[in-house]
């Protein structure tokens, strides 16, 4: 076989002239521009320019707090990679380098996760060139504004739902343009994980989406945190007033953690107080969020699930819990606590979104990841399923989260799931004669 050429390579695209790197047997085009935008304003689209679009020294990321808990499960964030900004709507394009002229591959976009408050869609451990490799196929990441930026607000002068109103516009942007790296427009799926899954359900049921999409593939979201936020998300905003017109971005970020609402006041939802907001464009009332998900019915496609562990990333990483629940007894407590919560948070509302679009006559599969090992101790905790999807061994070499789980069984298993869901994207179906890895459950819902 032809050893692969590393190098450059030239997209001549409708929207400009695009420069990308091309490198172990994949091209990828980073940190396109896709839209502007000043601060609680919605997204402009950027117009298509005969000059040339050249990569940017450093990754675009929203302003954020850098999460201490991921730092030590997934592996330190290289700040000096990244460029804070906060008109944060940037796409990146990967794609086969072996392509047919006129071929149209199944494109999949990627809404990353970080509980609408951190992270970014270029990422070491969210990077598809394996799996694109692998299946063929093209992916599609999306950076968005996030937190105080995208998915606060509440009034006139900080309205909410912004990060969802980028992330339309990023859609239109590949519903418009991805023919030309050679992906098929008319054959989109959208992929996205915690929070990103969030975004992708309430997508399906937002205005201005018609046509954008065919598919979804919804892992993990925390759709059980989605109800009765109002007047958490009302109390955050009055609190953080005095930081709406801060122009030091680093201050703002230092400072609005004093106002996070409480977890004993509100519940398990404030420990996700950033998030999309019923009864704000691009979204309908929260009464009328099922009906809308039902009318999705013969528009979407839909593969829905989550890992059977997912709040042990929480709980039993804590050194407080594990003082005193870390052994014996104090550890049957701890994982009744971690399975109560999974269900509540992302167990149960995933079969239940199944189930009612399964009953509405939709075509829909639900999955679980679980773990086979026992000398994990964590189990398929929540963000487990990412190096499944992504692979690369080098990003995850440091993850705790894969604390005594050899690479060979993440790629094992891993590259069994990444044909599924390239499956999926390519037809909307997942076949019974398809290979299932020995820790994944999934099935067609049929009522």
């Amino acid at each position: 076989m032809r050893p692969q050429q590393n190098g450059s390579h030239i997209f001549e695209t409708r929207f400009g002239r695009i420069t990308a790197v091309k490198e172990n047997g994949i091209i990828k085009a980073k940190s396109i521009r896709y839209a502007f935008s000043k601060r609680y304003q919605r997204p402009v689209p950027v117009e298509p320019s005969g000059s040339d679009i050249i990569l940017p020294d450093k990754t675009p990321v929203c302003p954020q707090k850098i999460s201490l808990l991921v730092e030590k499960m997934i592996g330190p964030t290289q700040i000096d990679d990244f460029n804070p900004d906060e008109s944060t709507q940037y796409l990146s394009v990967i794609r086969p380098e072996n392509f047919t002229e006129n071929q149209k591959l199944a494109v999949v976009v990627w809404i990353h996760g970080g509980s609408h408050e951190i992270g970014c869609g270029d990422l070491p451990t969210a990077d598809a060139g394996e799996w694109v490799r692998e299946q063929n196929i093209i992916v599609v990441n999306v950076s968005y504004r996030l937190g105080l930026f995208g998915f606060l607000g509440g009034d006139e002068t900080r309205p909410p739902n912004l990060g969802l109103f980028d992330i339309i516009e990023a859609l239109k942007w590949v519903k418009n343009y991805i023919s030309d790296f050679g992906g098929d427009a008319e054959n989109i799926t959208l992929l996205g994980q915690s929070s990103g899954g969030d975004a992708i359900a309430h997508l399906m049921i937002s205005d201005g989406v018609e046509n954008l999409f065919q598919k979804v593939i919804i892992q993990s979201a925390p759709l059980g945190l989605r109800h009765k936020r109002q007047k958490m998300s009302a109390e955050f905003l009055k609190k953080t007033e005095g930081l709406k017109d801060e122009p030091d971005i680093y201050k703002m970020m230092d400072e609005y953690g004093k106002y996070v609402p409480s977890v004993i006041k509100y519940g398990l939802k404030a420990a996700m107080p950033f998030g999309t907001q019923y009864g704000f464009p691009p979204l309908c009332n929260e009464s009328e969020a099922v009906e809308k998900w039902k009318s999705g019915v013969g528009k979407y496609d839909v593969l829905i699930g989550l890992n059977n562990d997912e709040t042990a990333f929480y709980l039993k990483t804590s050194e407080a819990l594990n003082k005193y629940f870390g052994k014996g007894f104090g550890l049957k407590i701890l994982d009744k606590t971690v399975q109560k919560t999974t269900e509540f948070i992302y167990g149960k509302p995933a079969e239940h979104f199944a189930e009612d679009f399964a009953k509405a006559g939709g075509n829909v599969y639900l999955f679980r990841i679980h773990s086979k090992l026992k000398e994990n101790q964590i189990g398929a905790a929540h963000c487990i399923d990412l190096p499944l999807i992504f692979g690369n061994e080098s990003a995850w070499k440091p993850a705790e989260l894969l604390k005594n789980v050899s690479w060979e069984y993440i790629h094992e298993n891993g590259k069994k799931i990444r044909a599924l869901w390239a499956e999926f994207a390519r037809t909307g179906h997942v076949s019974d004669e398809s290979e299932r890895p020995e820790i994944l459950s999934l099935r067609k819902i049929k009522l």
